[in-house]
Order: C-alpha cells, then structure tokens, then sequence
C-alpha cells in the first residue's frame, strides 16, 4: 500500500509540481490550497506526511497554525516545512513545532522526493525499533512504553511529541550518562537542528513533566555540554 502526503502549498504552478513530482515516485498525494481547505480534509483523514507552506494567500503564518493544529490531531505525524522564509527565525520556529525538516525554495523536485523518502525510512527505522523493543521502561516513577511511543510518570499520562519521546528516552535509558548536544541533534533526527532548541524541546519537556509533579527534577543540565537523566 502506497504512503499518502497532504501538501498545503498556495502557489497553484509549485502545488502542481510538487503532486507531480512525488506522485512519479509511487506516493498518493492530496493537495491543498489555503489552510482552513487543508484543516477540513485533514481531519477528515491524516496522510503518512504533511508537507506545509508558511504564507498561505492572505494569512503570513498559517503554515504555522495549520501545524499547530495538526500536532493537536496527532502528535507523532512527520511534518515538513517548504517555503521561501529563510530565516534563521522562522527555521527555529518551525522545528520548535516540532517539524521534521524545514526546506527552503526553490527547492530541487528530485532532492524533495528523496527527502521524503528518506523521512519514510525513518519511521520504518522507528517502527522497526519498537517491535524489537517490546519492553517497557520502567525508572523509579518513570513508564516509558517503546511500543505505544508513550510515557507515565507516577501514573500519570505524559502527553510528548514524537521528538520529545526519542529525546526522554535516549536520556533515560542511560540515567547518569551526559547526552551531548551533539547527541541530542542527532536523536531529533531532523536535517537542522541548533543548540538552543535542543533546550527548548527540554524546557517543555521539564514543563509537562512539572505539570504532573511539581518536584520533577530528573532531568539535570550539564553546563555547555548537555543534559542527563539523574541517577536513582
């Protein structure tokens, strides 16, 4: 069965492309115009991959809305951002949205379909992964279940991202070992990745946590180096 991509591009000429372009590449592709037409048929059915514009016609950030809205809907979806804002602002945005990768116009059609590809590799990876791993972590308050991507901390439900759950787990599995930042960037598994949203994804992380238990101090900063999972 062929994977299925939503593209939400309002460029009538590049939307076309685009479709063509990765529909030769064996994909199901549905497109989409503006965002509240993407929003009404995504939820009525989610693809396998969103790939989203940031200006959509009249509204400046509505990749941005629309990708809040679907984190909402499922937070593990992969997402890419494909617009012509370069900016370092907008790239740090985006992936602290939790977007897979953010590519810049214009873009090669044969470097968008690899891209994709190799994204789809990923989540087999994942998949992959957590049939091997069918055991569930448990650390002291801490349930990490690789098989259902979820976690409990003292019984209560810890709502991540797909992002957040790889960054918990790869800190927990190791309780007293440094991650790196090095590490940590290349555990989000995204192209483009700064230091500075590496501790975004942990100041959320810690927050969710913290709104479970307000003592949660498990995950402990190590000063220009990373971050570890504290140790029983």
């Amino acid at each position: 069965m062929s994977r299925t991509i939503a593209i939400v591009e309002d460029d009538p000429d590049q939307r076309e492309n685009y479709v063509d372009a990765l529909v030769a590449n064996g994909y199901q592709v549905t497109a989409y115009g503006n965002r509240p037409e993407a929003m009404a048929g995504l939820r009525q059915k989610l693809p396998d991959l969103a790939i989203l514009d940031i200006m959509l016609e009249d509204e400046m950030d509505g990749g941005f809305d629309l990708c809040r809205d679907l984190r909402a809907l499922a937070p593990k979806l992969p997402i890419i951002f494909l617009t012509a804002r370069d900016s370092d602002i907008d790239r740090v945005s985006g992936l602290r949205l939790d977007a897979w990768d953010y590519i810049t116009k214009p873009v090669n059609l044969q470097f968008l379909s690899v891209r994709v590809s190799s994204l789809f590799r990923i989540v087999d990876t994942l998949h992959t992964k957590t049939a091997e791993l069918e055991a569930v972590l448990r650390l002291g308050p801490l349930q990490l279940d690789p098989n259902s991507m979820s976690v409990r901390w003292d019984d209560k439900e810890i709502n991540l991202t797909l992002t957040e759950f790889w960054l918990v787990e790869a800190l927990a599995r190791r309780p007293g070992h440094v991650k790196t930042y090095e590490n940590l960037m290349q555990i989000t598994r995204q192209s483009y990745v700064e230091r500075n949203t590496i501790n975004g994804y942990v100041r959320r992380i810690r927050k969710k946590f913290k709104e479970a238990d307000p003592a949660f101090a498990m995950i402990q900063t190590v000063f220009g180096v990373g971050y570890r999972w504290q140790p029983e």
